[in-house]
């Protein structure tokens, strides 16, 4: 089929990406680009470091400037999301009420945060969600975290530096252990009390409340701001009733498509990723912008397409923990230390599933050390 009008939904790092790649690839057609911000697209991992603390002015956010937008000549519709997808009619509807058609779509409309009842909590997705809460941050007010995983642990971290009371509510009885191990989520854990963290595990919150939240024993826990950081839904419900397959994401196989002509990327997508066997989606910057050019690629030349098979990777910033991670860590069912010392947080941690070599972690080395050890996950060392 030919490629005259291709759609992409979504226009953070993934959809940007794929915009820019079909272009640098030879499409010369109509190419639309839909967000659901007013902001052209924008980085989002600094939100809960650089932007939160004030260590950068919200224009330091920005992916592209404005002439390599132009450059692109986009058909650019931002402050509109897209409603509903007719498959057999190839139309994207959006909710200013027009309705875009397509012969080739890439979905890459990402993840809205969870929420808990009641009212008057922040969540961190959005540059003005981080500037609301940035604007509260005052030394001496107290900050209460809803959650323990790397979003609310690198927020939790800031707002010490700034001063605030924090206390960071966890539902396990170890952050992060889920992801990274019981023995390095420990220690991850250790270094938030030992910067005045009242870190409670094991307790639930049942609810936002006046003056705090709400735990499940009727506990109020008193906070003059409360952030929820919790995790987040794949932005999907748009997708109801077109045919695609939702499962926790857009399911895509080896390829990233999700039905023909039809491809999705970023943290959205859930797709078959044959270097570990296993179907994933992946809420990392590094991921998107990765799969935004494999999916933009295979939906040009179907003839020639290349499984998405990548090491993921992410890292943190916490006070002054430097966290890189490669691979699928959540697979694991051994870790080791293999090089530095776990209690100097100066350590690199391999992850093993059946004895193959799944994933690594590192606290306070430099990334450079990692290289060896992401070239063994990709060849499937041990």
């Amino acid at each position: 089929m030919t490629l005259d009008r291709i759609v992409v939904v979504g226009a953070s790092a993934a959809g940007l990406t794929a915009a820019e790649t079909l272009r640098r690839e030879g499409f010369a057609g109509t190419l639309t680009l839909i967000g659901e911000e007013i902001d052209p697209p924008y980085d989002r991992p600094p939100l809960s470091k650089q932007i939160l603390s004030s260590a950068w002015d919200a224009g330091r956010l920005a992916l592209r400037t404005l002439d390599q937008l132009t450059a692109l000549r986009l058909d650019l519709r931002l402050g509109v999301r897209a409603e509903s997808l007719d498959v057999a009619g190839r139309l994207v509807r959006l909710t200013d009420g027009t309705a875009v058609p397509y012969d080739g779509l890439i979905v890459a409309t990402g993840v809205r945060p969870r929420r808990l009842p009641g009212q008057g909590a922040h969540v961190l997705r959005t540059l003005d969600d981080a500037l609301k809460l940035r604007d509260r941050l005052q030394p001496g007010r107290r900050l209460v975290v809803v959650g323990a995983g790397f979003l609310g642990a690198e927020s939790a971290a800031v707002a010490r530096g700034l001063g605030c009371e924090v206390v960071m509510l966890e539902p396990a009885p170890v952050p992060l252990a889920h992801a990274v191990g019981e023995q390095i989520g420990r220690v991850l854990s250790l270094a938030h009390r030992e910067h005045g963290v009242q870190l409670r595990t094991g307790v639930a919150v049942a609810e936002v409340a006046d003056g705090g939240v709400r735990l499940v024993d009727g506990t109020l826990v008193e906070a003059d701001e409360v952030l929820v950081a919790i995790g987040s839904h794949p932005n999907t419900e748009w997708l109801e009733g077109s045919g695609l397959e939702v499962a926790d994401g857009v399911v895509c196989d080896e390829y990233s498509a999700a039905a023909p002509e039809i491809y999705a990327a970023g943290d959205v997508a859930r797709w078959f990723n044959p270097l570990f066997g296993v179907a994933m989606r992946i809420e990392h910057r590094t991921n998107a912008a990765e799969q935004g050019l494999a999916a933009a690629r295979n939906l040009l030349n179907p003839a020639a397409r290349k499984p998405f098979a990548p090491v993921p990777y992410f890292w943190s910033d916490q006070y002054d923990m430097k966290i890189h991670a490669y691979g699928y860590l959540r697979g694991h069912d051994t870790v080791e230390i293999v090089e530095g010392d776990l209690q100097e947080r100066t350590f690199v941690a391999a992850y093993r599933n059946n004895d193959r070599l799944v994933g690594v972690l590192a606290v306070g080395v430099s990334p450079k050390v990692l290289r060896p050890w992401r070239q063994a996950v990709a060849t499937g060392g041990v």
